[in-house]
């Protein structure tokens, strides 16, 4: 009898996630070919739907406006109070607003909820790679991989393969030999798997830019490679630190400190907290800062 009544909750519990869940793999998609007039012409049309404030949420996100991005699923979560999607928005701008220990916990609860919402193992996956959890990153990646493409959104597929790339390149960095030759030979195939889904993601160009700058010559590295990739990634993404960060420290090498200066200034301007910017300025040098700490 007890074992009838927990299967029977269990089916209810089911049941109550999934009649609110959202779509969220269209919702994803439709977000990333939408331009902001157009996300807002939604909520014209109907300001009572949580999946209208979802994708306008998505949208700023792409935008890199994170404080209008948490209050559009803020929304979307008002509206649809069991929402595990519109929870995942809300942790999600909280994680590109470094509040990394806040987001880790909801992201942790939604998982436990839906192991299989590719966007909270994303986002986990970038807070794990911060706390320096590489094998923890690696493995959330390759669990969003494994779901395989036609379960997952196009973005997050491909930065599942990006994260998996990075996490693996930082297991090499760190590792002895066996390692290296191991983890380092796994990073620029992944990366290229991900350029062939989205060859002109921001995402996609700084992982090839950085990979061609941090690897070794005789793995492949080129310095004049990587610049090229990174101009891209900004050229795709103005908005992209991370990519600034990297060109400065290529500049440095070079001993071009005025480019140096131009590209370090342009990242803080955009986010003084950024931990690729924080890293190359205190020296500690965690996430690999050719060229040296800033001066």
């Amino acid at each position: 009898m007890k074992k009838i009544a927990a299967i029977t909750l269990g089916i209810l519990l089911f049941s109550v996630i999934n009649v609110f869940a959202l779509d969220w793999k269209s919702l994803h998609e439709k977000a990333d070919n939408l331009n902001l007039k157009e996300a807002v012409a939604l909520i014209r049309n109907d300001s009572q739907s949580s999946e209208n404030y979802y994708v306008l949420g998505l949208v700023y996100l792409n935008l890199h406006q994170d404080d209008r991005a948490e209050e559009s699923f803020a929304i979307a979560s008002k509206l649809s109070p069991d929402s595990l999607e519109a929870r995942w928005g809300i942790a999600e701008a909280m994680r590109r607003k470094h509040a990394l220990k806040e987001a880790s916990s909801i992201l942790n609860s939604i998982l436990k909820l839906k192991p299989d919402f590719a966007p909270a193992s994303i986002s986990l996956a970038y807070i794990k790679y911060m706390e320096m959890d590489f094998q923890g990153s690696v493995n959330l990646a390759l669990k969003v991989i494994d779901l395989g493409r036609e379960r997952v959104d196009l973005s997050n597929y491909v930065r599942a393969y990006c994260l998996y790339s990075g996490a693996k390149g930082m297991i090499a960095h760190y590792g002895g030999p066996l390692s290296k030759a191991i983890n380092g030979l796994s990073v620029k195939p992944n990366l290229e798997k991900a350029e062939k889904l989205q060859p002109n993601s921001p995402g996609v160009l700084f992982g090839l830019g950085s990979y061609y700058f941090l690897a070794p010559v005789i793995a492949g590295g080129d310095k004049k490679k990587a610049e090229i990739y990174l101009k891209r990634a900004i050229e795709a993404d103005p908005l992209f630190v991370d990519a600034y960060i990297r060109l400065a420290q290529l500049y440095k090498i070079r001993k071009d400190m005025d480019k140096y200066n131009l590209y370090i200034n342009k990242a803080i301007s955009l986010d003084p907290k950024n931990e690729l910017l924080v890293d190359q300025q205190s020296g500690r040098c965690k996430f690999i800062c050719i060229g040296g700490a800033e001066k």
